[in-house]
């Protein structure tokens, strides 16, 4: 089979033919419907995540058929649509058993100490299958492990109340404009930031307030005391997110465009504000079924900003740095 291959730390990538993958007892082979192209992956060639082991396949978000399963896989079947998790938990620890499997000591990564889905095919262990419902469409359900469902998951931990109101960074990004319909379907009202003028049309299909520009706290302010902020970005804006929230407000930090940069953060304005600033990247279970529902009834509809082959493997990752695009790129093999 056709795959992007890591073949080690900053050596950038190369599509190989491959053996197809083979399930051992507790796995399954699934026929690659949908990958998804993510910020995360440029960080991974540029060497920051050090649990890789080389050579890789990349990739980790995957909407797939099954096509083998392994002789002790139990509650899942040949043909099954699934999703995986971004990881592999072992299913037996203490953090397994009460459904936060994101805590699990022994867990494995997809595209780090195991092979990603960049491929036409993927080997997935079966603790870290979510089945999806045939009217989940792959659009959808290939967001769920690392947009949508982390979104989901994050505002949870943020104790997202109906009625509050939610500020989301880079709100046309692939992350972005995907959290802001997240926060809309839990009943939150929504304000996205953008630095573009052009993609303002577009995300206020989406977002109840659209403000444009690098300094936005005081505008965000001028509309509603602002109590979650998604920060999709990173060192560019989370100074400005900080001084948007009012008390008691919550920092959900998910991006991290340059993990060289340092922020000098100042604690006595997050103690005085009563500030709570929670880091955040990824979902369990329970988080991909719940948001795989809000999928299914229609209240987040994907935005895709282009599919390409793996052949074209290249011009997805050009796409994915493109400032001009607005939602997620897609692979389909």
């Amino acid at each position: 089979m056709k795959a992007v291959i890591v073949p080690g730390k900053k050596q950038g990538y190369r599509l190989e033919e491959v053996p197809d993958p083979k399930p051992n007892k507790d796995e399954v082979i699934i026929r690659v419907n949908r990958a998804a192209l993510c910020y995360r992956d440029l960080l991974q060639l540029e060497g920051y995540y050090p649990r890789m082991k080389y050579p890789v396949i990349l990739g980790h978000e995957v909407v797939g058929t099954i096509e083998e399963i392994g002789e002790n896989v139990k509650g899942f079947k040949e043909g099954d649509k699934v999703i995986s998790l971004l990881y592999a938990p072992d299913g037996t620890c203490k953090y397994c058993k009460i459904g936060e499997e994101a805590y699990c000591h022994s867990r494995l990564g997809y595209s780090e100490e195991l092979d990603g889905f960049f491929a036409e095919k993927a080997k997935l262990k079966v603790t870290s299958l979510v089945k999806v419902d045939s009217n989940v469409p792959d659009e959808g359900a290939v967001l769920v492990p690392c947009v949508t469902g982390m979104i989901y998951r994050g505002l949870r931990r943020a104790n997202l109340q109906e009625g509050e109101t939610v500020l989301v960074t880079g709100a046309s990004g692939g992350v972005g404009i995907h959290a802001i319909q997240v926060a809309k379907a839990l009943g939150a009202k929504v304000i996205g930031v953008t630095t573009s003028e052009e993609k303002v049309s577009i995300i206020k299909k989406f977002a109840d307030y659209v403000i444009v520009g690098a300094k936005f706290s005081e505008e965000a302010k001028k509309i509603d005391d602002i109590n979650v902020v998604i920060d999709t970005v990173g060192t560019p804006t989370i100074e400005e997110s900080l001084k948007s929230l009012w008390m008691g407000g919550r920092l959900l930090q998910i991006g991290n465009v340059d993990p060289s940069q340092i922020y000098q953060l100042r604690l006595g304005y997050i103690i005085l504000k009563d500030i709570k600033i929670i880091g955040h990247a990824t979902a369990t279970k329970k988080d991909a079924e719940g948001v795989l529902k809000l999928t299914a009834s229609g209240k987040i509809t994907p935005v895709i900003a282009g599919t390409v082959s793996l052949d074209e493997i290249d011009k997805g990752f050009e796409m994915l740095k493109d400032k001009k695009k607005v939602g997620k790129v897609l692979v389909k093999p």
